[in-house]
């Protein structure tokens, strides 16, 4: 099999729909119990082959992504002992610090083009199975969230993140995401929590017979760590406001540490008309409107 010259991967947004901490474990890891779903809006990353390890960042969002070895993909690179070395050209469309997991889907992002050179070729989803991977321990320890971003497949999350089962009946959901512009640091959310052993969602997830019952019951659900991202970041209250303003908002909800929000809506169009709004009303915010679901195929590497 012939070797690619290059791999253009894409990365996909994350977005957790639940997030419920229900404790923390001596080493200070918390322990979660989320269900996470990908969308269709994200960044790219295009790799070659080379000398030396380097990452170039473009797009509206590169200012602030960091170019030296702090960059999770350059770190992910270094996973790859025999490799001599690889170029990294990323565009950058999803904000820094917001909760919809960016930087934990560049990093996995690398690690399945990469794969693809390692594998000689090869592009198939069984690559990327988290623990099929000699890898997997060290890219946990990178980040918690990239090994449920490698497959960016629906799914139920637990332990620190290495829980990952996937939710193949989750229905596709048009929904709006908003970031206020301002970066949260997930330490700091942590930190101002006021409890850390909550409870969590029931061991046995309910059959969906559509997106009226999923949503409803993800009213039931939280997010744990939303209370104290507001108390840090205020705006991120404002932002759900706007959303649940909007009567055709289903449900409005913080991801991950903030600060970036989602609703959701029943219907493209009624997303799109949201965002619309939204954005005319905040043109300092960023919005976009998105289906979320399962991303795998989208996020399998191009060979080139």
């Amino acid at each position: 099999m012939q070797l690619p010259k290059s791999v253009s991967v894409f990365a996909p947004a994350k977005i957790n729909l639940t997030l419920h901490v229900a404790g923390q474990r001596a080493d200070g890891y918390h322990l979660l119990d989320s269900i996470v779903a990908f969308a269709d809006v994200g960044d790219d990353l295009f790799i070659q082959i080379g000398n030396t390890l380097s990452v170039t960042t473009e797009g509206p969002e590169a200012a602030a992504v960091p170019a030296d070895m702090n960059n999770l993909v350059l770190q992910v690179a270094r996973l790859f002992k025999d490799m001599p070395g690889a170029s990294f050209l990323l565009t950058k469309r999803l904000p820094v610090s917001s909760g919809i997991g960016g930087g934990s889907a560049d990093a996995a992002a690398a690690f399945r083009g990469l794969m693809t050179f390692w594998s000689g070729g090869e592009v198939a989803a069984e690559l990327y199975e988290p623990h099929r991977t000699p890898m997997s321990k060290a890219l946990l320890k990178l980040g918690a969230d990239i090994p449920m971003c490698l497959l960016s497949q629906a799914a139920r999350i637990g332990g620190i993140g290495e829980e990952i089962s996937p939710l193949p009946g989750m229905p596709p959901i048009d929904a709006v995401l908003v970031n206020p512009r301002r970066a949260v640091s997930t330490p700091a959310v942590f930190g101002a929590m006021q409890e850390r052993s909550n409870p969590a969602m029931a061991q046995t997830l309910p059959s969906f017979a559509g997106f009226n019952d999923f949503v409803l019951w993800l009213a039931g659900q939280r997010n744990d760590m939303q209370s104290a991202a507001i108390a840090l970041e205020p705006s991120i209250a404002t932002v759900l406001t706007a959303l649940q303003s909007d009567e055709s908002c289903r449900l409005a909800r913080m991801s991950g540490s903030g600060a970036t929000c989602f609703g959701l809506y029943q219907g493209a169009d009624a997303a799109k008309a949201a965002a619309d709004t939204l954005q005319l009303n905040h043109p300092d915010w960023w919005v976009v409107a998105t289906k979320i679901g399962s991303q795998t195929a989208r996020a399998l590497p191009r060979v080139r």
